[in-house]
């Protein structure tokens, strides 16, 4: 397989740039969801108070989108290893090499995972060194499933491969055993979770439509009203972390973690 190497080395910095634009685009969507939100409180309620409680309201549940987004990266690679195995055995049974398989799979490899191996093909080309591009790339997208894949390379790699082949059929059974049984939890789960977050949601949306009246308006505008206010807006918060600790199904520690005598 001839590999491209300027192709890949010009895709690097067009990632990292897409990956800031992202962070930023994210970052500008939850500020405008939270204005919206205020403006729209405002509008209906002619309180300041009321619609700066709902904007907090909205930044918190932004928050909790965020962190879910986060969960659902972590969900996104480890679906994605099983793939990656079939590559890597597809190419190591076709006669190609390790390292030609793994700076393949910059151009070839599942998405979320191609954007860390253009960084290990441009680290392998430019230093030489397999094992420590390897462990860098491995310490980047910090998860335990694809610790095994990089560790039985890794020994692959130093030892001799004649049982690589096996021990990546029964890492990709392995794990898509695991992934078979956090999807069924998952889809058992979910509308318990979503019912719960309604119920969170609701006192507030019954705020803001009983908040059109004036009598509501002046009362929330008292110092009553605003301890009740932020009582209301703590205990939300409360909840909503309560949810999604409680339905967040325990994910596998990492085992093999870098150690800076391996990168020499």
């Amino acid at each position: 397989m001839a590999l491209e190497w300027g192709e890949l080395r010009a895709g690097i910095g067009v990632h990292a740039l897409i990956e800031k634009i992202t962070f930023s685009k994210e970052t500008m969507t939850s500020l405008m969801f939270v204005f919206a939100a205020f403006l729209i409180s405002l509008i209906f309620s002619h309180s300041t108070m009321i619609a700066i409680s709902f904007a907090l309201f909205v930044a918190i549940f932004t928050l909790i989108a965020k962190r879910s987004s986060d969960s659902k990266r972590k969900s996104a690679i480890h679906s994605a290893c099983p793939e990656l195995i079939d590559i890597l055995i597809s190419g190591v049974q076709s006669g190609l090499s390790i390292n030609e398989c793994l700076a393949g799979l910059a151009l070839r490899g599942p998405e979320i995972l191609r954007t860390d191996f253009e960084y290990f093909a441009e680290n392998l080309y430019s230093e030489g060194n397999f094992s420590k591009a390897l462990i860098e790339v491995k310490e980047s997208i910090a998860h335990p499933s694809f610790d095994l894949i990089i560790e039985a390379l890794l020994i692959a790699r130093e030892l001799g491969g004649a049982e690589l082949l096996n021990i990546l059929r029964l890492l990709s059974k392995f794990i898509r055993e695991d992934l078979s049984l956090r999807r069924e939890i998952e889809v058992k789960q979910s509308w318990i979770k979503n019912s719960a977050h309604l119920s969170a949601a609701a006192p507030w949306i019954l705020l803001l439509l009983l908040s059109t009246q004036p009598s509501t308006s002046q009362a929330f505008s008292t110092p009553t009203g605003v301890l009740i206010l932020g009582t209301g807006l703590g205990l939300t918060a409360v909840a909503y972390f309560w949810m999604n600790s409680l339905s967040r199904i325990p994910a596998p520690n990492r085992i093999f973690i870098d150690l800076p005598s391996r990168r020499q």
